[in-house]
């Protein structure tokens, strides 16, 4: 199997769980020389900024066990099976903090790590809201946490919130309601 430049010789799983999957690829590169990367997969993904009519941006401040810490971050979650990016955006924004949104733009797709983790996610602007119950998974303990949107594109700026997702929705939607 050929990727770009590499054959690919051998491939080997090396761990598969429902988020992630790691192998280990041999490979040949056209130039003739060979070597290893490992990879993970993880199943793509969404983020939403949720800003209300009077320019507040609602984030979530979580305990992250990979990172060790809390985490300033905007809605974030994973897509189920063949469910469409905008279906697990409202789906996650309802479960994390109780919000619906009649306007949603989407503010594109980044992949956050491209050396090593494939990931896509899948970036939106929610607007309109209507507060109602949130539905939080089983480990989950999110605080919500109100900014002037400013304020969140300052954060962003000064490594305040650093998930990468994140920052690229809060400044791409900088962006688009400059114009």
């Amino acid at each position: 199997m050929k990727n770009g430049p590499f054959m690919i010789k051998e491939r080997k799983q090396i761990y598969k769980n429902p988020w992630i999957e790691v192998t280990e690829d041999k490979v040949l590169h056209d130039n003739g020389k060979s070597g290893l990367f490992g990879t993970v997969k993880m199943k793509p993904g969404i983020s939403i900024l949720v800003i209300d009519e009077e320019d507040n941006a609602y984030l979530t401040d979580e305990f992250h066990y990979v990172i060790g810490k809390n985490s300033l971050e905007v809605v974030s979650g994973g897509i189920d099976g063949d469910e469409k990016p905008l279906a697990a955006a409202k789906r996650e924004l309802k479960e994390e903090l109780g919000i619906e949104a009649e306007e949603w733009v989407e503010l594109g797709v980044v992949d956050p790590f491209t050396t090593l983790i494939n990931s896509p996610a899948y970036l939106f602007l929610a607007r309109k809201l209507r507060l109602t119950e949130k539905h939080e998974d089983e480990f989950e303990n999110i605080k919500l946490v109100k900014v002037k949107f400013k304020d969140a594109v300052k954060m962003a700026m000064e490594s305040k919130i650093t998930h990468g997702p994140s920052c690229a929705a809060i400044l791409k939607a900088n962006e688009f309601l400059r114009k």
